[in-house]
């Protein structure tokens, strides 16, 4: 017995030494060096472990799509089994229109230019406009003519030309009611209307001016051809602009003072033909033309801005050729001016036709409805 207790004492005074020696040997070891900071990671290395962690979570988390729709956001062509233009384009990439705060996906910063500038500046354009014409009217009155006719006539206008200028004006007329519906309904019109009706309104405007549209534009290149001759500057246009018009004192002009001018040139041709191409290319007859979503968002724009600069001006021109000016509607009515209006209004042109420069009878229909004028 006593020996088996010596035996389990010199153990365990051997296995307390081995491990006394162990902790002796480890505390008696130098310090660790600290662990020098791993080099920041390359912009590929994000990449990749971005990629897999998208991966990793499209797999454990089969429901989340944020993945697919962050790729989708970036506006980048994918694929697509359809042969139109940006197909593999879901949302488009960010964009910019001028005036807007912050950048946002192409298609809605068009939309809230749209919604935006376009229809309040717009708006505020013609509302001044029409506030305009209406001042003048009260303060002014119609002009009237200062002597008595003289029951001698001018043909002014032939029929042809007449028919070129009506069918132009009433195709303008179509095309400003149904754009400005499609412009300005969603505020004006859709809350009186609610939204079933305003949106087959809308339809139907759309129709009539998608089909109305080329007809205006062949009338007005018709109209350029017979008038532009007329319309070339010339003498007595500085002086009539510097009276503004006769507001200053008598203003001479030929055939087509230099109001009238302004309106053919700025109106009818820069800003007709603008509009008119715009609209061909919302439209997508123009041939070899890639129709991208881009192209017709910057097309509407275009449209949109020149459309309402030559609505704004076509008031004043139909408010001097209808309300403003005694004889001004006759002359495009029947074709027909007496000597008294010409000679107020037209003096250079009326001493032309007195000179026998230009013809008083333009046409055989013409020398019917005269001849008996002059035998009053």
């Amino acid at each position: 017995m006593k020996t088996c207790l010596a035996s389990l004492a010199l153990g365990a005074a051997l296995l307390t030494a081995s491990v006394g020696g162990a902790f002796a040997q480890e505390a008696a070891k130098p310090a660790a060096q600290p662990i020098p900071a791993a080099a920041p990671a390359p912009a590929v290395e994000s990449v990749d472990i971005m990629k897999q962690n998208q991966a990793e979570r499209s797999r454990d988390q089969p429901g989340n799509n944020a993945p697919v729709w962050r790729a989708v956001k970036e506006g980048q062509q994918h694929y697509s089994s359809l042969p139109a233009p940006e197909a593999g384009v879901l949302i488009q990439a960010k964009e910019q229109f001028p005036g807007q705060a912050r950048a946002t996906s192409a298609g809605e910063a068009w939309r809230q230019y749209r919604n935006g500038p376009l229809t309040s500046y717009g708006g505020w354009l013609l509302i001044l406009a029409v506030l305009g014409i209406a001042a003048v009217y009260l303060l002014r009155g119609q002009i009237k003519l200062n002597a008595p006719r003289t029951g001698r006539l001018i043909e002014r206008f032939t029929s042809l030309e007449r028919v070129t200028h009506w069918t132009m004006a009433l195709s303008f007329l179509a095309l400003a009611l149904t754009g400005l519906t499609m412009l300005f309904g969603k505020h004006v019109l859709m809350p009186l209307f609610g939204h079933t009706l305003f949106g087959w309104l809308a339809y139907a405007c759309k129709n009539v001016h998608n089909f109305v549209g080329p007809l205006f534009t062949a009338s007005v290149i018709v109209f350029f051809v017979m008038f532009v001759r007329d319309n070339l500057p010339g003498k007595g246009d500085l002086d009539w602009l510097k009276k503004l018009g006769g507001a200053r004192g008598h203003a001479s002009a030929g055939r087509f003072n230099a109001g009238e001018k302004i309106w053919f040139w700025g109106g009818v041709t820069v800003l007709g033909l603008i509009v008119s191409g715009s609209g061909f290319v919302l439209d997508k007859i123009v041939p070899n033309l890639e129709y991208t979503r881009a192209l017709m968002q910057y097309a509407n724009v275009i449209h949109l801005v020149a459309a309402v600069l030559v609505f704004a001006m076509s008031l004043a021109h139909i408010y001097i050729g209808t309300i403003g000016m005694e004889g001004a509607y006759d002359a495009m009515r029947t074709g027909y001016v007496d000597d008294a209006w010409a000679k107020e209004h037209h003096d250079l042109w009326y001493e032309q036709i007195e000179k026998g420069e230009i013809p008083r009878v333009r046409t055989a229909e013409g020398a019917k409805v005269i001849q008996p004028a002059k035998a009053v």
